[in-house]
């Protein structure tokens, strides 16, 4: 039985990475699926390689006009919405003295700025019932060097999730935060300047999470799914960890 059939889902980053295979898994559990993103060569990979029951709407959430177009796009084929994902983000690694208000004010807009008006302006459309999931991090449990407002960020999200949730009780909204650990995407590629170099940072990342290996982006898929469809339907306001067991057993600190 497909566990999203009828439904129709909004996913934020869904070109690539973790956006890109819950997008794919949700098509393939009944959903109907958009995604944006800021890339339309990653988009129009997207909507190619899952192949059906998907729309791609090119756009950056940091502008809130973007984001109102998405919504307005989506009215033109569907009356409601019944699962948002609110997955895009970006990261930034600067030691504290080495700061600047660019990123500051770039990591803001985006993780922070965006998640909120992705989620306030679906409202609208949203059914009651639905679910909002939102992409939070382990490292805001963590002392990672040199994410310090990337850190502030997803903590920014936690807590707003827990907010969101006792306001949106009333249309029984169900509202959730997945995070992640260290995550085979593209990401990982900023870590180094060579193939070589990424790949012995990742053999260090996996040395140091408990079950000794980097995570895949179905595996948070799959969480997501959890917390979109019904088998979640008695749980709101929390945060899941897809991270190995670094949080509860262990450390993934780059040191």
């Amino acid at each position: 039985m497909q566990k999203l059939k009828g439904k129709v889902a909004v996913i934020t980053g869904g070109g690539t990475g973790l956006g890109l295979a819950t997008a794919a898994l949700f098509v393939q559990e009944g959903a109907y699926v958009y995604i944006m993103g800021r890339r339309q060569s990653e988009l129009d990979h997207a909507v190619q390689a899952i192949g059906r029951n998907i729309t791609a709407v090119q756009g950056d959430i940091s502008r809130l006009a973007d984001i109102q177009r998405m919504y307005k796009t989506i009215q033109q084929h569907h009356k409601q919405i019944h699962v948002v994902f609110a997955n895009a983000g970006v990261t930034a690694f600067s030691p504290l003295t080495e700061v600047t208000e660019e990123q500051l004010d770039r990591l803001l807009n985006i993780n922070v700025k965006g998640t909120f008006f992705t989620v306030q302006q679906a409202l609208p459309l949203l059914a009651d019932g639905s679910s909002i999931l939102l992409t939070s991090s382990q490292s805001t449990s963590l002392a990672f060097p040199g994410l310090s407002i990337y850190n502030a960020t997803k903590a920014a999200i936690r807590s707003v999730a827990r907010t969101w949730s006792g306001e949106l009780l009333d249309r029984n909204i169900r509202v959730n935060v997945i995070s992640p650990g260290v995550i085979d995407t593209p990401i990982l590629d900023e870590f180094g300047t060579t193939e070589e170099e990424v790949a012995q940072i990742k053999h260090l990342l996996a040395s140091r999470i408990p079950m000794k290996r980097i995570g895949t982006p179905n595996e948070i898929a799959r969480a997501a799914l959890f917390l979109a469809s019904d088998d979640s339907s008695f749980t709101t306001g929390q945060e899941l960890f897809v991270d190995g067991g670094a949080i509860e057993l262990g450390s993934t600190q780059l040191r």
